[in-house]
């Protein structure tokens, strides 16, 4: 088990200085820099941060304040694929926690606080995804779902399975 995690850790590092080589060694890239890391890690493990702390030459606090203040950027480990259930007023009269409830049945992992024992999947709930009128809807990665039940919830999770 320690081998794969140095392994893993290498190649995180290796990743983490391909995106920091993409960007001017300013604060002005912290942003994007922190977004890019997060794409291809999935999330900020705090060596990320570490490393771009050093690399920009700014404080880790600075790199964790800017992490911890946008939503956008997850802290905790995250799937490869992230499951958004919208909770907004028209989904959620329409049965949204429901959803929820179904997903965290049958991928056994709650929403906001992990990932499915096999890595691909983590669940979170979100204000508003924009799409009202398909409420229920579900996004996965880039693919929206529309007026979800908890009954087609298995195939939705099949196809992204699959993809």
């Amino acid at each position: 088990m320690t081998a794969k995690k140095n392994k893993d850790s290498k190649d995180n590092e290796q990743a983490i200085l391909e995106v920091i080589e993409q960007y001017p060694r300013e604060e002005a890239s912290l942003i994007m820099i922190l977004q890019e890391v997060q794409d291809r890690l999935n999330w900020l493990p705090p060596e990320a941060m570490e490393m771009v702390a050093k690399e920009l030459n700014l404080s880790l606090a600075k790199v964790r304040g800017v992490a911890t203040f946008y939503k956008a950027f997850s802290l905790k480990p995250r799937g490869e694929k992230l499951i958004k259930v919208c909770l907004g007023t028209a989904c959620h009269v329409r049965g949204a926690s429901m959803l929820v409830e179904e997903l965290e049945r049958e991928l056994k992992v709650k929403a906001g606080e992990g990932v499915t024992e096999d890595g691909k999947f983590s669940v979170e709930t979100v204000n508003c995804v924009g799409a009202c009128a398909m409420a229920p809807a579900v996004v996965v990665g880039e693919n929206y779902y529309a007026n979800v039940t908890p009954g087609n919830l298995s195939g939705m999770l099949k196809k992204e399975r699959a993809s």
